[in-house]
């Protein structure tokens, strides 16, 4: 088969190294493009991140001696690259993903900009990729023949948002009440300083308590004519804390539904809950995307934000709650499932799906 290539916009930063290093050997697809701000055009990219390449693994040897591309430069990107993965901050994110969809070039996005676009799908595969239809909308909305934009939602959902959604299928939610833990690598580098977080619990991330309570609607939503219709149905209440982990985004949940499920059937719901066709056979899936720990001190951060390649989501602790109706732990790992990950796995769903 032969490889899509690949840019990424802010391959500089946290979630950019992500990224790069992610698609090392990836099947599918390959690096092609680095794309980053103007003070770092012209240098090769082993230049650019001298010092301040954060991932575990060396620079891949196929992204190290690329000259990396000034972010207006869209003719280059034309050129060399069949789609890219955006990880701007917002505020760039806004215009430049924008203006790369118009171009030709599809963008798969990490940022939250166009989160809430009323024709932007925000996708987990497993729970909403019959939203990709929606692409076909905006492209018509916008006049684009080959671009378009789809967004992942905030990281901090994934520890949470298939047990629910697995759920709200056959009891449909009615209420959440999600207390977060999360890791500092989710602040990028470098992020809230060692002498905050050490020995510390802060108990407030700028703009992620309403990213938490608001974006589930969009994802479970409905298409209806040229936008998306949120789900209104249930209310979600948290608490968004950031705590001294390097990786690995906890959640707390209190929950209730219309109909209160058993025991035995959430277990089965969560032990057989699939979703994606796996005829598609999307190498960055997780084989089973909720993994239920019976041990009564699990999941742990530590030992399980790498389950399934870092994409599943670990989930323990299932029990009654006085207030609402059941309580459980999920945890996922933010800077693969949350970020990087996820992105890469939206694009193998666009791809399988003739979109890429």
């Amino acid at each position: 088969m032969k490889k899509l290539k690949v840019g990424v916009l802010g391959a500089t930063g946290m979630v950019g190294q992500n990224y790069i290093s992610l698609l090392d050997g990836h099947p599918w697809f390959e690096s092609s493009l680095v794309i980053a701000s103007q003070s770092s055009a012209g240098k090769t990219y082993k230049e650019s991140v001298a010092g301040r390449w954060h991932m575990q693994k060396d620079i891949p040897d196929i992204v190290k001696k690329l000259k990396v591309a000034a972010i207006n430069d869209l003719e280059n990107a034309r050129k060399n690259c069949d789609f890219v993965f955006s990880a701007l901050d917002s505020d760039v994110a806004i215009e430049w993903e924008e203006k790369y969809a118009q171009a030709g070039i599809p963008v798969v996005s990490n940022a939250s900009a166009h989160r809430h676009t009323p024709d932007v799908p925000m996708l987990i595969p497993e729970i909403n990729h019959e939203h990709l239809r929606m692409i076909d909308i905006q492209r018509k909305n916008r006049g684009w023949k080959k671009g378009f934009i789809v967004v992942k939602p905030n990281c901090s959902l994934q520890s949470y948002m298939a047990p629910l959604f697995a759920l709200h299928e056959k009891f449909n939610l009615k209420k959440a009440i999600i207390t977060t833990m999360q890791a500092v690598s989710g602040a990028g580098h470098p992020g809230v300083s060692s002498f905050d977080i050490d020995d510390n619990v802060i108990p407030y991330i700028g703009g992620e308590e309403a990213k938490s309570e608001n974006e589930p609607k969009k994802i479970l939503g409905k298409i209806q004519g040229n936008k998306f219709v949120y789900d209104d149905s249930f209310k979600i209440s948290a608490h968004c804390n950031r705590v001294n982990t390097i990786d690995g985004h906890m959640a707390c949940v209190s929950v209730e539904f219309e109909k209160k499920p058993d025991e035995e059937e959430i277990l089965k719901i969560w032990k057989n809950f699939r979703s994606l066709p796996q005829e598609l056979k999307l190498p960055f899936a997780p084989k089973q995307p909720i993994i239920y720990r019976e041990e009564e001190n699990r999941p742990q951060t530590r030992l399980d934000r790498n389950n399934d390649k870092g994409m599943a989501v670990t989930v323990g602790r299932l029990r009654d709650c006085n207030v609402l109706q059941w309580r459980f732990v999920g945890l996922s790992h933010n800077t693969i499932r949350g970020a990087a990950g996820g992105g890469i796995l939206n694009a193998e769903l666009l791809k399988a799906k003739g979109y890429l």
